[in-house]
């Protein structure tokens, strides 16, 4: 069993990527909860805001499914072993069986096979979230999980397929990640393989499970286990290690031989391949004939996105043609979905331009200044302003000194004291980022000192 290159990103067991700035004291905070600062939340929402508006700019509309769902409607889309994840409670209204809402395809799909959504397709849609799941303590994963995804149902074509991974690629060149690759497979080959293995049901699950893992020893135990021809052994041991690049396909096909259900996954992989290599994507594409989501509502291809420097996936989906139909209406589609945590992790090493809007102006006065104070902040902000209010006490020499010093702190442009003695539409400007001279001026003025 040899790999035909080492290029594959490693697989080592996922680690959360917390975005909380500090741990916090474990008795106060739910373990694998997230705490984040003002500073990092500005650089988490820029992050899906360029998300959302690449999304939009390739016609992908935003939808925001609910936070619960009743279990006896999801559980449809949903494995038993995802099910025993979820957060599950009563709704003290009707009785039934509440769940946190832990995966947003499956809700997608509950929601176009109940038409909410309108009956034309293709569909496509986009969504910014949190997806709740229960894990061990010691497993290191977090249990609430930001993702921004997107999905792009009625059609089972390899434009599609090239569609939804050359726009997961898309959003990683607009946030400034340039080094990353995607491992593209197709889970209908390894499927495939193991059906015709003689497998028990039971032991084809664990197989699968196994080779998702890419643990060989435990897969050969099963294999050894439940007695699969010795042949047919090697040709499943070795797929996990077919990796790299069009090579690849040349030995799978000569692994399917003249068996078609492998050969109709190779062909369309193959197709897939050809016309990502020729939008440009090549150099960030890896074939993987292993590759193998862990999630059974795959049925096509799929694929994981590794960036440069983490040992772990930032995104994945793939293709579910029958998941929707679980629901009543049976669509073929594909998607992808972003860790909102892991990509910000990867984002600490690109260099991306300041998040967040500036502190402008900070606009102070006494206590008995403040109306005054309020009436300036607000004529700035509806000037399209940043503008952050406060109060000083003491001497004039005091208050200039602390209003100087708490712009120093927010980084304000421009300082200014709504002061007595003053015009009601005065202030008295001292200072800030913006070198200035201390003067007395018009508030609807004031915004022209930035422009110089």
């Amino acid at each position: 069993m040899t790999s035909l290159t080492s290029a594959r990103p490693p697989r080592r067991p996922t680690r959360s990527v917390a975005l909380r700035d500090q741990k916090p004291e474990r008795s106060l905070i739910p373990v694998g909860m997230t705490t984040i600062s003002p500073h990092t939340a500005r650089r988490v929402r820029h992050l899906e805001e360029v998300l959302l508006l690449t999304l939009s700019r390739w016609g992908y509309g935003e939808i925001i499914p609910p936070t619960f769902e009743y279990l006896d409607v999801l559980q449809a889309g949903l494995e038993p072993d995802l099910i025993e994840k979820c957060y599950k409670f009563s709704d003290p209204t009707t009785g039934r069986i509440l769940l946190l809402r832990p995966d947003v395809t499956a809700q997608i799909a509950r929601i176009i096979a109940m038409g909410i959504v309108g009956s034309h397709v293709p569909l496509r849609l986009c969504y910014r979230t949190t997806v709740f799941r229960y894990e061990p303590e010691h497993a290191g994963r977090e249990r609430e999980i930001f993702q921004v995804g997107a999905e792009l149902v009625g059609s089972d074509t390899v434009a599609a397929d090239g569609e939804i991974i050359g726009l997961m690629a898309e959003c990683l060149r607009q946030l400034g990640v340039q080094e990353f690759k995607i491992s593209v497979g197709h889970v209908g080959f390894i499927k495939a393989l193991l059906a015709k293995s003689g497998l028990s049901p039971d032991g084809q699950k664990r197989a699968e499970q196994a080779a998702a893992r890419k643990d060989l020893p435990r897969l050969e135990e099963i294999l050894r286990a439940e007695r699969v021809e010795k042949a047919q052994a090697r040709r499943i041991l070795e797929t996990p290690g077919l990796y790299g690049g069009e090579e690849v396909l040349a030995r799978g096909r000569a692994l399917a031989g003249h068996q078609m259900d492998l050969r109709v996954a190779l062909d369309r992989l193959s197709k897939v391949y050809h016309l990502l290599t020729a939008s440009g994507l090549g150099r960030h594409l890896l074939l993987d004939l292993g590759e193998f989501r862990g999630f059974e509502y795959y049925d096509g291809l799929v694929f994981e996105v590794f960036a440069e420097g983490l040992g772990y996936e930032v995104a994945g989906g793939g293709r579910y043609n029958h998941l929707i139909g679980r629901f009543g209406r049976d669509l073929p589609s594909t998607g992808f979905a972003f860790d909102v945590a892991r990509l910000f992790r990867t984002m600490e090493s690109v260099a991306a331009p300041a998040v967040g809007s500036p502190v402008q102006f900070l606009i102070c006065g006494h206590a008995d200044e403040q109306p005054r104070v309020f009436e300036a902040a607000r004529t700035l902000r509806h000037a399209g302003y940043r503008v952050v209010q406060g109060e000083v006490a003491g001497t004039r020499r005091t208050a200039v000194r602390a209003a100087l010093e708490e712009a120093k702190r927010l980084k304000a442009e421009v300082v200014a004291l709504a002061a007595a003695g003053l015009a009601p539409d005065e202030v008295l400007v001292i200072g800030g980022a913006v070198k200035v001279r201390q003067s007395v001026m018009n508030i609807k003025e004031v915004p022209r000192l930035l422009r110089q």
